[in-house]
C-alpha cells in the first residue's frame, strides 16, 4: 500500500507516544510484525481495506490478531477505529519503522543478488557497505532478481553500486558498438 502523509503523521505521533514512554523499540518490533503480516496475508490485507466491514470489528479482529502487542501499539488501532483509518495501518507500520531507523543512526543497504546472499556475498557487500558508508548501523535488505545474471547492486540511500554482471555486459556491449 502506498505511503501518504497521513500514515508518516500517525507514524510520528506513535513514535513521540512510545518514545515518551520508553517502549520504541517495543513498538518497532510490533510494526514489523504488523507490516509483514499484512504483507504476506492477503485475506487480513482484503479484510481491513473492506469497506462494508466496520471500524469496531476491524479494530476487535486486529486486537485478537495481534494480541501480543503493547499497549501502545493497541492504542494505535483505537485511534485508527476513532477515525476510520485502518487502510493505511501498513502504511503507518512501514512509516514507524523507517523513522525509528533514522533515530537510532540505523541505515538501510538494499541490495540486489541473482540469487540469496550466501556468507560469502555477504561478506563482499558488506565490505563495499563499509567502504561507502559512514554510518555504523547497517541493515541489510536483500532483494532477489534472476535479471542480474550475477555479483550485485548496492543502494544505500542515494548513492548505488553496481557490481552485477548484466551491468557489465551493458558496458561491453557498448564499447563493442562504439
Amino acid at each position: 500500500m502506498i505511503s501518504t502523509r497521513a500514515a508518516i503523521r500517525y507514524a510520528k505521533a506513535i513514535l513521540d507516544i512510545a518514545d515518551s514512554k520508553s517502549v520504541a523499540t517495543e513498538v518497532s518490533n510490533d510494526m514489523s510484525l504488523i507490516a509483514s503480516t499484512i504483507k504476506s496475508n492477503g485475506e487480513l490485507s482484503a479484510f481491513i481495506l473492506k469497506p462494508t466491514i466496520t471500524v469496531e470489528v476491524k479494530e476487535s479482529a486486529l486486537l485478537e490478531v495481534f494480541a501480543s502487542v503493547n499497549a501502545v501499539t493497541k492504542s494505535l488501532f483505537h485511534l485508527l477505529s476513532e477515525n476510520k483509518r485502518f487502510e493505511i495501518l501498513d502504511s503507518i507500520a512501514i512509516e514507524y519503522n523507517k523513522l525509528f531507523d533514522i533515530q537510532n543512526g540505523v541505515e538501510v543497504a538494499k541490495v540486489t543478488t541473482a540469487i540469496p546472499m550466501d556468507a560469502a556475498l555477504e561478506a563482499k557487500v558488506s565490505a563495499k557497505i563499509a567502504s561507502i558508508s559512514s554510518s555504523k548501523k547497517i541493515t541489510i535488505e536483500n532483494t532477489v532478481d534472476p535479471s542480474i545474471i550475477g555479483g550485485f547492486i548496492l543502494r544505500i540511500g542515494d548513492k548505488q553500486y553496481n557490481a552485477s554482471i548484466a551491468d557489465r555486459l551493458q558496458v561491453l556491449k557498448r564499447e563493442l558498438s562504439n
